[in-house]
């Protein structure tokens, strides 16, 4: 009753496993099978093959960088005068705030405050740690008790406000993704011997770096938010087996993946994303199918939530390997052709 409303029954989808995925993390440390709910034939194939890889080199390095989750309200009064001057009274506040905000909650706290005036609005961008949960409810909650705090309590009292305004970044998109943080910042990296990269990959270093400078001139030229293959792909596919917010791939899966040849002649692959939006309580984590899924990750319940994230970078590097070795090679059209296609052509045979 805490998920969803008007029940009438639920959607199955196949879950497989990727793995494993060896991450040297801070957090994440060890061997890792990720469960992946997708009914897109070739993509649990290629994560997995992409994660033995990394585990062939000996792991991936992830860190969790940064983390915080934001609401963002708006003020509107008569003039920019008015606005200007609640501003003032709004940044010698921010120790209040910090008590309306943290009564409402056990596990989140607000860590910063950042003020945008346009005109005659003031939106005010509200930073919380929200410990082992993804945190949305919990910070919409804790900026209503704020609001509230404000319409009481301000000199300068604003003609209307709302809770969110579309400046904290939820479920979209924005430019603002590589200068801040929603969610939890992390990055990952590895160091590919030539050796394995054609064994595995059947191409080489040099041609993977050909294609990454010429898929990043691709996405200059179309203008997307950062540069990488898909990792949307295994972001949803793991937000849905994990009983994360699925809709929050909007804005988790934005980042950068770089590859470079090493004085070696490895192969260096490396990805950042500045959006994951992950959880190991509440939400959907609590559902059955789900916990069993974070459960089969090692990753169900307090303490685990930093772990999550970094693990979503290995599996998004693990992507970035697997897909763009299969570009290279010419076998991403005879996997898709193979694992989709076959079945359908063996039915019609049959």
């Amino acid at each position: 009753r805490h998920n969803i409303e008007n029940f009438i029954g639920t959607v199955k989808v196949p879950v497989g496993l990727a793995g494993p995925l060896r991450i040297n993390g801070l957090f994440a440390r060890g061997d890792f099978y990720v469960p992946l709910a997708t009914t897109e034939a070739a993509l649990v194939a290629s994560y997995s093959r992409g994660s033995q890889l990394i585990t062939s080199a000996g792991g991936c390095t992830a860190v969790l960088l940064n983390e915080g989750v934001q609401r963002a309200p708006v003020f509107a009064f008569a003039t920019l005068a008015e606005a200007g001057q609640f501003v003032l009274w709004a940044t010698t506040n921010l120790e209040e705030f910090q008590r309306a905000a943290e009564a409402t909650t056990r596990h989140g706290k607000l860590r910063d405050m950042r003020v945008t005036v346009e005109g005659n609005h003031v939106y005010l961008t509200f930073e919380y740690i929200t410990g082992d949960a993804s945190g949305q409810n919990m910070v919409t909650i804790a900026t209503e008790a704020v609001c509230d705090y404000i319409e009481k309590n301000s000199p300068i009292r604003p003609r209307y406000h709302f809770l969110e305004a579309n400046l904290s970044g939820d479920k979209k998109a924005s430019a603002q993704s590589f200068l801040l943080v929603r969610g939890k910042k992390v990055s990952a990296e590895v160091v590919i011997a030539r050796e394995l990269v054609q064994e595995r990959l059947h191409t080489t270093p040099e041609r993977m770096v050909d294609y990454w400078r010429a898929s990043a001139m691709g996405g200059v030229l179309s203008g997307t938010l950062g540069l990488h293959g898909h990792y949307a792909n295994g972001l949803a596919a793991l937000y849905l087996a994990c009983g994360q917010d699925v809709a929050c791939v909007a804005e988790s899966a934005v980042g950068v993946t770089r590859f470079e040849l090493n004085e070696q002649g490895a192969l260096y692959a490396s990805v950042t994303l500045p959006n994951v939006m992950v959880g190991s309580v509440g939400g959907g984590t609590g559902l059955p199918s789900q916990r069993a899924c974070l459960e089969v990750l090692g990753l169900a319940g307090p303490g685990k939530a930093q772990a999550l994230g970094e693990v979503c970078a290995g599996l998004c590097l693990a992507g970035e390997l697997s897909i763009i070795g299969a570009l290279c090679s010419g076998d991403f059209s005879r996997a898709h052709r193979k694992l989709a296609r076959g079945r359908e052509r063996s039915k019609e045979q049959g």
